[in-house]
């Protein structure tokens, strides 16, 4: 028997890295790496930490506890259910449970003389909190948590295929080895999870998150890949911990979101975890946020010894392969003949490339790094192009052909139009088959072959699973293009102007709508339109699985293994969904002010607020050629629209903003840049082109872009265009 390696193993084979040379090392992460311990376990927490042990090792997915979500002490039974039982017949003895300690509870509440030996137990649960108001509260607070030993098993199984790997990307960034258990929380180390609510993969990224960091469009979805987006996942870490300056605050804001974090500090004036968790009300902070450092907690002390909770279990052998980069545009079957590796076996080693590279919808794209097995014949990207026909060599991808949704029409009527599947239809589109589908959306549907073959007529003509095409008109196939004389090893670095961002001063004047997304040079989307579609299309996906679930989900508590997988592969706490790591205020305060922000204008909010610019400078004493700086409050009135439209409108804008910059770019790696005299946030961007400011203001939320100190060190994103990222 092979048993899982322990974290202690994971350390040290990391400890060895840290000197080889950093991938790229934040310097506000550097003092965590000579912290004693980077993840404290207060004390105050041990209740919460050893029920979420129980959840992940004494009970599975056949079991759960009654208790208060509250206060994780409080455990009022353990359900057992039949094996094969249903989930309306498991629903309806939990809700009698529920319904039963209820009335325990109230009617301790109200009894001042003897009680019954079950009353007397759960009062003394509750201990000195057990006051009759105390009690009658928690009645609205009795959870299901249902088991996870069984997931948790065999994520510890699943985990060897890739924990060197994490362990060495951590190591690289300089990032406290305790990070590598994450994925038993997040997705019991199932690289192929999918959530109710849109997240995907070993780290469960939100599609507008991982974008920041990942190759995600209709060919490739990175978040799939467990090597790719643990590297990913290791970049979200370091700056959630840069922002907040905890482990315990990062980790939350791995779940709740950067913003929210900043905004518990800032309401308790405290970094302690424990007062955050205990005290903070947010709106959105809710169960599953307040349990997230907790679970992790949990499934580290698991993690650590797995020997004791689980015996020995066999893991996966570590995953080994070779790579090459793909010369051009290519038909997989074409991949497929000349290196002489079925389908499955590429399919089983690259699985962020999505179903519409497997059916023939797409090519695999251009600089995608394709894994092969590690035995046989090795392979270049020069000998890979000379092997390939001309033929077979694309300068662009296949463009998918679009269908504009009807009313009333649903993803089976669509897909029965175009000869496919729900589920294939689905894939092709980055949804759930039961979407609903808004009138006018944009879908992406199978389409034609070009007519020009594009394999060489000597060799297997079409692909073996050629999808099935309507009769509409063919695509025209992109031109071939010659094999290079010489591969490069990756594909040419981009080339691009400053954009012209506004930097700080606010005009006077009411602007036009505001102005498109930068250009796209991606061979994926030609033109900057289609990519800001595209862009807009997968955040509307987001916003629409998060509308369905609801932020926080009110009894969204799984009875089955079935269920909780439909809603989350998420182990602990529950289905509130990752929000963006963006983290800017965009809240309006209780005197009706807000704080401007990059790449907002006078005339922005007053089509928000249905009025004028004019009015507006008269509300805050300006005149009309004063400027409104990046951070300054301005005072608004809402007289023909509420705070709740104005806040939305706000938060869709530098969504939308922010999706169609990450539809054509993502970030690879930070830098620091020393302040100079006369610097501001325009002068940093001049040396950093495709950097926009609100991008630079969320990786420097409390720095004064407009006038910077010298010497002040400023964390700059390193970008690359998508179009030569390689997949």
């Amino acid at each position: 028997m092979n048993p899982t390696p322990s974290l202690r193993r994971l350390r040290a084979r990391g400890a060895d890295l840290i000197l080889a040379g950093a991938l790229f090392l934040w310097v506000a992460v550097a003092p965590a790496l000579g912290a004693d311990n980077p993840m404290p376990r207060p004390p105050e927490l041990e209740h919460d930490v050893q029920f979420w042990v129980r959840v992940y090792s004494e009970i599975d997915t056949n079991s759960g506890f009654i208790h208060d979500d509250q206060n994780l002490a409080v455990v009022y039974e353990t359900l057992h259910f039949a094996p094969n039982s249903l989930p309306h017949e498991r629903q309806k003895t939990v809700e009698a449970a529920r319904d039963h300690y209820a009335e325990i509870l109230r009617r301790i509440a109200g009894v001042n003389g003897p009680l019954s030996a079950e009353d007397q137990h759960i009062r003394d649960m509750w201990g000195p909190e057990a006051a009759p108001q105390r009690l009658l509260e928690a009645t609205d607070h009795i959870r299901f948590q249902l088991g996870q030993s069984d997931r948790f098993r065999e994520g510890l199984r699943r985990s060897g295929a890739w924990e060197a790997h994490i362990a060495e990307t951590l190591a690289n960034m300089g990032l406290p080895a305790e990070l590598a258990v994450l994925p038993h929380v997040e997705s019991s180390f199932n690289p192929a999870a999918y959530s109710k609510v849109g997240a995907a993969g070993l780290w469960q990224f939100m599609r507008s998150t991982g974008r920041r960091y990942l190759h995600i469009d209709s060919s490739v979805d990175d978040r799939l890949d467990p090597f790719r987006s643990t590297q990913a996942a290791a970049q979200l870490l370091a700056y959630n911990y840069h922002l907040l300056g905890t482990w315990p605050l990062a980790l939350t804001a791995y779940n709740h979101g950067a913003e929210g974090v900043r905004r518990a500090k800032e309401t308790l004036g405290t970094d302690d975890i424990v007062t955050i968790l205990r005290n903070y009300k947010g709106r959105t902070f809710g169960f599953a946020s307040r349990n997230f450092y907790v679970s992790f907690l949990a499934a580290l002390e698991i993690d650590h010894n797995p020997e004791k909770y689980f015996g020995n279990i066999d893991s996966n052998h570590e995953l080994k392969f070779q790579e090459v980069v793909v010369p051009a545009f290519v038909p997989l079957a074409a991949l497929e003949r000349t290196l002489k590796i079925d389908q499955e076996r590429l399919q089983a080693l690259n699985p962020s490339l999505l179903p519409a590279v497997w059916n023939g919808q797409r090519h695999v794209p251009k600089g995608y790094r394709l894994r092969l097995p590690l035995g046989g014949e090795k392979w270049t990207t020069e000998e890979l192009s000379l092997r390939l026909s001309p033929h077979e060599l694309y300068a662009a991808q296949l463009e998918p052909r679009r269908y504009r949704v009807q009313r009333a029409e649903s993803l089976a009527m669509i897909a029965a139009r175009y000869n496919v599947t729900t589920q294939e239809l689905s894939q092709l589109n980055g949804i759930t088959p039961n979407a609903k589908l808004r009138p006018g959306r944009s879908l992406v549907v199978p389409s034609t072959q070009p007519t020009v073959t594009l394999v060489a007529q000597t060799e297997a003509a079409a692909p073996a699973q050629a999808a099935k095409v309507s009769p509409a008109a063919p695509v025209n196939a992109p031109a071939p293009v010659p094999p290079p004389a010489t591969a490069a090893a990756a594909p040419p670095a981009p080339s691009a102007a400053p954009p012209a961002v506004r930097v700080a001063a606010i005009p006077a004047a009411k602007p036009p709508a505001p102005a498109a997304a930068p250009a796209v040079t991606s061979s994926n989307h030609p033109t900057g339109a289609i990519a800001v579609e595209a862009a807009k299309l997968e955040s509307d996906e987001d916003a629409e699985q998060i509308a369905k679930v609801g932020r926080p989900a009110a009894r969204a508590e799984p009875v089955s293994a079935a269920q909780a997988e439909a809603l989350s592969p998420a182990l602990g706490p529950g289905i509130e969904v990752s929000v963006s790591p963006d983290p800017t205020d965009y809240s309006i305060a209780k005197d009706d002010t807000i704080k401007v922000a990059a790449e907002e204008t006078l005339g922005h909010y007053a089509d928000w607020l249905d009025t004028s610019a004019a009015r507006l400078r008269t509300v805050n004493h300006l005149t009309f050629k004063k400027p409104v700086l990046i951070g300054h409050k301005i005072k608004l009135e809402f007289v023909k629209v509420s705070r709740e439209d104005f806040e939305q409108k706000r938060r869709e804008y530098h969504r939308t903003e922010q999706a169609s910059y990450f539809a054509a770019h993502r970030i690879v790696g930070t830098e620091i840049y020393l302040a100079r005299r006369g610097d501001s946030g325009w002068t940093v961007m001049q040396h950093n082109a495709d950097l926009p400011l609100w991008l630079l203001q969320q990786y420097n939320p409390d720095l004064d872009l407009a006038e910077m100190r010298p010497g002040t060190q400023i964390v700059v994103p390193r970008i690359e265009e998508v179009s030569s990222a390689g997949g």
